[in-house]
């Protein structure tokens, strides 16, 4: 078990969690020839896109540092283990700690509930303090992490670059938080809508990336200017909340693990409850033996726009991608999925994902794995 640091002295940076409380991590140092290289992990757990919401996770260890687990397990890719993680067990890992709800990324404050969205100041703050402690003179750095902090390291890849001298190797990999911007069952795009929702509540527009920002700006603008809108319906700088709107700028190299039936995409993006209020999609979303074959279509659809999404980030030499044909979410930081011995990650190539992730972060070998379509990988480890 790791134990939790609380920063109490980001505070006075204004770098809290919802309620007000200090921002929190735990360490585990590295030793021998990791002594100087660093995992950092950006927990991931979901997003509050209304004061409703986030006032439930107020009260929470995703919202306040008070709830949080004091000690916890570090396993898969934070693993300490050199049978389950053997190219980066003896790194000095940090697990940054999840209480903004807006994936590391927010500047807000909402007077009326007292809750704070202070993502992008919580990462600044933990980053600064990390350097100051004996990040600065690393010299490999890994940026990790899952779901919404998936998401958090794909906004804050180029950004953490930028820490460090040219001579030190940094990179990033993005575990389950390439979401999508699709069509869902009920032909609307809901997952915009979310999204959109979150960024405006917690004032993330300022602090999404520039690259993003500015071309679809320039998109907005031509928009405005040939339908005279005197503004867009929807601000189109939003959708660099999405992953696919911002992989192809981002020039620090990043790996994309992702398992192109994602289950919490399903919930989330296709086939949300409010897109399906006759529960058709009920017993799919929970047991995938129980889709159609009408809802396999629809899924096999899903698979291919990721797939095509990530068309000119393949090109880039310098990135690596593994996606599986499972329905799964997470799989970096799991026993069961990181490695192949011990516990059974899913291999394309007779490669799974830890020997993957190795080759591609240590440039032993090009890595750009692409399963076929479901149900040909039975090496899978499907969680519904």
């Amino acid at each position: 078990m790791v134990p939790i640091t609380i920063l109490k002295s980001a505070v006075s940076e204004g770098a809290v969690c919802m309620d007000g409380t200090p921002p929190a991590y735990n360490f585990d140092p590295g030793s021998g020839t990791g002594s100087s290289s660093w995992i950092l992990n950006l927990e991931g757990g979901a997003w509050c896109n209304s004061a409703q919401a986030c006032r439930l996770s107020k009260g929470s260890a995703r919202g306040s540092s008070d709830h949080m687990e004091k000690d916890i397990p570090f396993t898969g890719i934070m693993s300490s283990s050199r049978a389950v993680n053997p190219d980066f067990y003896n790194w000095n890992r940090v697990k940054i700690r999840y209480c903004d709800g807006g994936s590391f990324a927010g500047e807000a404050f909402d007077k009326a509930t007292g809750i704070y969205c202070r993502g992008q100041r919580i990462w600044k703050a933990v980053i600064r303090h990390l350097l100051s402690i004996g990040m600065a003179s690393a010299h490999q750095v890994l940026l990790t992490g899952c779901s919404s902090g998936g998401l958090a390291v794909i906004l804050h890849c180029d950004d953490l670059r930028a820490f460090f001298p040219t001579g030190t190797t940094v990179k990033c990999l993005s575990d389950s938080g390439f979401y999508l911007d699709v069509v869902d069952v009920s032909g609307r795009r809901s997952m915009r809508s979310y999204f959109g929702d979150i960024v405006a509540m917690q004032g993330i527009a300022q602090n999404l990336p520039p690259a993003c920002t500015a071309r679809l700006d320039a998109t907005s603008n031509t928009f405005k200017l040939l339908n005279g809108f005197s503004e867009p319906p929807n601000p189109m700088w939003m959708q660099c909340f999405f992953p696919q709107n911002i992989i192809d700028g981002i020039k620090t190299p990043m790996f994309l693990l992702n398992a192109a039936y994602d289950v919490i995409q399903m919930a989330l993006s296709l086939a949300p409850d409010r897109a399906d209020p006759s529960g058709a999609w009920r017993a799919c979303k929970s047991n995938r033996t129980a889709c159609n074959a009408s809802q396999m279509s629809i899924l096999q659809g899903f698979r291919d726009q990721m797939v095509a999404s990530v068309k000119g980030f393949y090109g880039s030499r310098s990135n690596g991608l593994f996606i599986s044909s499972c329905f799964a979410h997470c799989q970096s930081e799991q026993l069961g999925t990181w490695n192949t011995i011990p516990g059974g990650s899913p291999t394309i190539q007779n490669k799974g994902i830890a020997k993957s992730v190795g080759d591609w972060y240590f440039d032993r070998a090009e890595v750009k794995a692409i399963d076929c379509r479901y149900p040909c990988d039975k090496t899978c480890h499907h969680i519904i």
